[in-house]
This record gives structure tokens, C-alpha cells and sequence, in this order.
């Protein structure tokens, strides 16, 4: 047991520990993925810390009869690994909004409402040096509530490619 504190404390450590990293104070570009639609989203970045941001992401979906938006908000914590490649975790959560409208045999089906939801993220990125533009693969699972018909089983992994500029 005594092994077992001593390991988890010194893993903790080196994990916290404070590395030379480039965390841009603004970034603003798109997180491309695929999560029921919201395909796209305007993403924005703002430093807090040498290795803290939080991202606030807009997502839009106007396709197969369906309306929505997504507005989502993460603080993360960012630890370096190589150069400019950085990793990176957070937590946060959001609110969006949906209708569709269905014509299905000459009836017309029409519903609309709203949804809150808490996220996580875990991910991957890369600070180019020759130029002010950054590459990130990351994961979101998403777990929804008041989203009724919108999601039938109230969770999504939403994984994406995001672009952004920093400046």
C-alpha cells in the first residue's frame, strides 16, 4: 500500500510539473467532427495560465430537416511533450438547442427543445513554429440531459480535427 501512495504521489508530480510550453494567449479556428450533425463548430481559445486555457465552442446544424445549435465550454490543463507537441485534458459541459420538421406520408411531424450537457476532453496538438497555426485530434464524450428526442441514448463521443489560428 505504502508502494502504491508513494508511485500515484510521484506520478502525480511529474504530471503537474511545470514544463516550457507555448500556450498562445487567443486562438480562434473550426473543430471539425461528427457528433449527430454538429459537424463543424467556431472554436476559440483563451490562455489563463502558462498551462491552462478554456476553449468555448459555437456549433451550428441546418441539414436532413434538422435545426440546431451547440454551445460548449471547457477549462483544460496543458502538459508538454516534445517541441510543439502538447496533450491536453479538461472538463466542462454546455447547452444547445434543436427542431426539425419531418414530412412523412403527407403528415407533417414538427418538435422542437432545448439540452444541457457536461463534457470531458482528452487530445492532442501541435504549435507550429514557421507559422501562428495549430493542428489538434482530440475526444469529447458528451452526456446529455432534457434532450428527449433529440438523443435517444443521452450520450456522444464527439471526435474531432480542430484548426486554429494563434495569435
Amino acid at each position: 500500500m505504502k508502494k502504491l501512495f508513494l508511485s500515484t504521489f510521484m506520478l502525480l508530480g511529474l504530471a503537474l510539473s511545470s514544463q516550457a510550453q507555448d500556450i498562445s494567449k487567443n486562438a480562434l479556428g473550426l473543430r471539425l467532427g461528427d457528433n449527430d450533425g454538429f459537424g463543424g463548430e467556431i472554436s476559440y481559445q483563451r490562455g489563463l495560465s502558462s498551462n491552462n486555457r478554456l476553449e468555448v465552442d459555437l456549433g451550428f446544424r441546418t441539414s436532413n430537416n434538422v435545426d440546431a445549435f451547440k454551445l460548449t465550454g471547457i477549462y483544460q490543463w496543458v502538459w508538454n511533450i516534445d517541441g510543439g507537441f502538447n496533450w491536453y485534458a479538461g472538463v466542462g459541459g454546455g447547452l444547445g438547442s434543436w427542431s426539425y420538421d419531418y414530412n412523412v406520408n403527407g403528415n407533417k411531424i414538427k418538435d422542437s427543445g432545448a439540452f444541457v450537457f457536461v463534457a470531458g476532453d482528452i487530445g492532442i496538438e501541435y504549435n507550429f513554429k514557421e507559422a501562428p497555426i495549430q493542428l489538434s485530434l482530440d475526444i469529447r464524450p458528451e452526456l446529455y440531459f432534457n434532450s428527449d428526442d433529440y438523443r435517444e441514448d443521452n450520450f456522444g463521443p464527439d471526435l474531432a480535427l480542430g484548426i486554429r489560428y494563434r495569435w
